[in-house]
């Protein structure tokens, strides 16, 4: 059971960095958020906050908490000077665990797309991450993924409430 859902995070992991992702909470099951849930319950450190102990390594552009070897982490979308970055922080302390250049593949595709809709964006993913959970209240904020819509960036903040009965995913307009 344990195996599946961390296989299932990890697909997850996937959509929710692709240029076309339309919500975690649409493309998983009670099982999945109910162990997310559970994960949560051991966090200190928000999404919110992640994106802001991720700024020292350039403007936060994406981030989502998800599963990697069996463990959670805080994944945070970066870009400095023309280039990206993913940063790890410490979901139980709030500091930078590693950092590395995103230089192809996949991730590089989702991250320049996130990066044209942060550049007209005029709210931050940490603003709009806490707008979000303010309007949701019992929920957290698992995951903030811009995109541009109709010319517009909009960031979809993926909730989940405290007992992983509930998930959505929250459009949060950046202009």
């Amino acid at each position: 059971m344990r195996k599946r859902a961390v296989f299932v995070m990890l697909a997850l992991s996937t959509v929710w960095f692709s240029a076309g992702y339309v919500g975690w909470a649409e493309e998983t099951n009670q099982k999945d958020r109910y162990q997310l849930a559970e994960m949560l319950e051991r966090t200190k450190v928000t999404l919110a906050q992640g994106f802001q102990a991720s700024e020292s390594q350039g403007k936060p552009i994406s981030g989502k908490f998800e599963v990697e070897n069996e463990k959670l982490q805080l994944s945070v979308y970066t870009m400095k000077d023309g280039k990206f970055s993913e940063v790890v922080v410490d979901h139980k302390t709030g500091k930078i665990e590693k950092f590395g250049a995103i230089t192809g593949g996949d991730d590089l595709t989702a991250a320049q797309t996130q990066s044209e809709a942060m550049a007209k964006a005029k709210l931050s993913l940490q603003a709009a991450t806490d707008k979000a959970v303010k309007a949701n209240k019992g929920f957290a904020a698992i995951s903030a993924m811009p995109s541009l819509e109709d010319g517009h960036p909009v960031a979809k903040i993926g909730l989940i409430n405290d007992e992983g009965e509930e998930a959505k995913t929250i459009p949060v307009k950046l202009d």
